[in-house]
């Protein structure tokens, strides 16, 4: 089966948080509060595949209410922060929603995410990730975390779906 073959049996995403969703960069202010930046055009996408019908979750070692807002802003209520087994807490997940691992896609940056990204049918990382994960990765995005590289993978997934639209009902980023 070639690369876009499974990427066409795609139902479901997964993305980590920091240095995916995230460039990796945490701004530290003197009251202890962290800061992330996102890419508004990941947003854009995140939104148009929810509307589409496709199952999307976070799973994240960090915690951030602002990044759970966030995503919940964009239609995503699967957000699992604070998760020290994501492995485990996707496996979960699948069984949960009765869902065959060659229809996940999951996208991670850093050790973290190893063993989750040898589990899913459609491993992915950004272009800055850890060698280790982009040695298991089938799909290497050509963009780093926080700049798009989710856009890029959900872009591609709805194209193959012809779910992808220019013109949206999307009002908000």
């Amino acid at each position: 089966m070639n690369i876009l073959d499974q990427f066409k049996q795609v139902t479901t995403f997964v993305f980590d948080v920091d240095g995916v969703l995230t460039d990796g960069t945490l701004f530290v202010f003197d009251d202890g509060q962290f800061v992330r930046r996102m890419n508004i055009k990941d947003g854009f996408a995140l939104q148009l595949a929810v509307k589409k019908g496709f199952r999307v979750a976070v799973i994240s070692g960090g915690a951030s209410d602002a990044v759970t807002q966030r995503l919940n802003r964009l239609g995503i209520n699967d957000v699992f922060m604070q998760v020290t087994d994501k492995k485990g807490k996707l496996t979960e997940y699948v069984q949960q929603h009765n869902l065959a691992w060659s229809e996940v896609l999951f996208m991670g940056d850093d050790i973290p995410d190893y063993e989750v990204m040898q589990q899913v049918g459609m491993p992915c990382a950004p272009a800055d990730a850890a060698m280790e994960i982009k040695q298991i990765a089938k799909y290497i995005s050509s963009l780093p975390g926080g700049m798009g590289c989710v856009r890029e993978v959900i872009e591609k997934v709805l194209k193959l779906n012809n779910k992808w639209e220019l013109h949206t009902d999307i009002a908000s980023k």
